[in-house]
């Protein structure tokens, strides 16, 4: 019992170290969002040049993914050092904005984030699949909540900072960041329940590819994919021009507001962790998918009030946008080839990041078309897609391997 124990709390105590190098990491990912008007103005940015500022980190990370899946790394490389080496050039590019002489500078600077980043999420989460046999579904969605709370961050730091440089933020981000990257390589290892070792064969992304069950636990991911950044990218501007242009908020309180609606994605990870370890992680994706959804599509209803409604909306839409990210992960580590994991995960967030490049580009098109009211709109397929790809899976053979039976 006691080596039970011990082992427990080594699991434990290794989940914190890691979720909080993640929460550190992380905090790059969205610093340039958070002060885009600042950026705009420091630049004179053009329009489709701001989108890019948004969209820029999900195209590195896109490139970092799918190159990561396609040399099989995340399954070849030491764990600790690969998060560790991609967490530091993270915080460097980040930093490098503030050296940055132009837009196209600065843009490039977040694509070099994005490849960074791909080398932290996608081998945090299988890395913590060595600690957990079960529990993983919680274990993970504790990891995505520091991952959610680090999105977050910039624009809590946003909204305490008005009146300071916007290198303030960019600085705290890349500090915050490389202290993640010590903690990475000094302080986080593998754990007592390991994944087979890969070997280098690009050809290898071809099992993933045909492997049933993965493919629809990463059509549910994908829904999912098409509605969260976009969500967690543009939800200022659309807070902005329906709170913020009645009056009802300042510009740093709705940065606030903006960190409180994606910060408090941290419960929906935990909730939907603690549900999918009992209900199983197909039933509470497609519940959270359902919520998110109909969200997406009633947030516009009460856009111009009452403000208290708009906030419950908002903050409910928070909670279930993120809360089932981190079962698709979940469910890629238990019926993924043993051997493929990371590889599979790295694929599975590579294709996924690609569509919120799209819906990312799409929905300020909507706004200008129609208004920030029904901009979300084109949001809703995507819950509705993944909802349908895992009542699927809930009813195939594969799913008898997902939460020890609990599909």
């Amino acid at each position: 019992m006691s080596a039970a124990h011990a082992s427990t709390a080594s699991a434990l105590r290794m989940l914190a170290i890691v979720t909080g190098a993640v929460i550190l990491s992380m905090t790059t990912w969205f610093s340039a969002t958070a002060i885009l008007p600042q950026l705009t103005e420091h630049w004179a940015l053009s329009p489709g040049m701001q989108t890019w500022m948004t969209n820029g980190v999900q195209l590195g990370f896109v490139i970092g993914a799918l190159s990561l899946s396609m040399v099989n790394l995340p399954d070849i490389a030491p764990l600790r050092l690969l998060m560790g080496g991609a967490a530091a050039l993270a915080a460097l590019a980040n930093l490098a904005l503030l050296l940055a002489p132009s837009g196209e500078w600065a843009l490039a600077c977040r694509i070099v984030t994005g490849i960074a980043l791909a080398g932290v999420y996608p081998p945090a989460l299988k890395l913590i699949a060595t600690w957990f046999q079960r529990g993983r579904g919680l274990a993970m969605g504790i990891l995505i909540g520091g991952l959610t709370l680090g999105s977050a961050f910039p624009h809590l730091l946003r909204g305490l900072s008005q009146g300071f440089a916007w290198t303030s933020v960019v600085l705290t981000a890349s500090v915050m960041t490389g202290l993640g990257a010590m903690l990475f390589v000094l302080l986080v290892r593998e754990g007592p329940y390991p994944f087979s070792r890969a070997v280098f064969d690009p050809r290898q992304i071809g099992r993933v590819l045909r492997n049933r069950g993965v493919a629809f636990a990463n059509l549910g991911y994908f829904g999912h994919m098409w509605e969260l950044y976009a969500m967690w990218g543009w939800f200022l501007a659309f807070a902005g021009a329906g709170l913020g242009a009645n009056g009802t908020m300042s510009p740093s309180q709705l940065s606030l507001f903006a960190f409180a609606v994606i910060g408090v994605g941290i419960v929906g990870c935990l909730s939907g962790g603690w549900l999918a370890d009992r209900i199983g992680r197909t039933a509470t994706t497609a519940l959270m998918m359902t919520v998110s959804g109909l969200c997406a599509l009633g947030i516009g209803l009460v856009f111009d009030g009452p403000d208290w409604l708009l906030v419950i909306v908002a903050l409910i839409w928070g909670v279930s946008v993120i809360g089932d990210s981190a079962q698709f992960s979940a469910m890629t580590t238990e019926i993924g080839d043993p051997d493929l994991v990371g590889t599979a995960l790295a694929f599975q967030l590579g294709i996924g990041f690609a569509l919120t490049m799209i819906s990312l580009a799409l929905v300020p098109i909507i706004a200008d078309a129609v208004g920030w009211r029904w901009a979300f709109l084109v949001l809703v397929p995507g819950p509705i897609v993944g909802t349908i790809a895992m009542l699927v899976l809930r009813r195939l053979p594969e799913a008898a391997r997902i939460a020890h039976g609990q599909r």
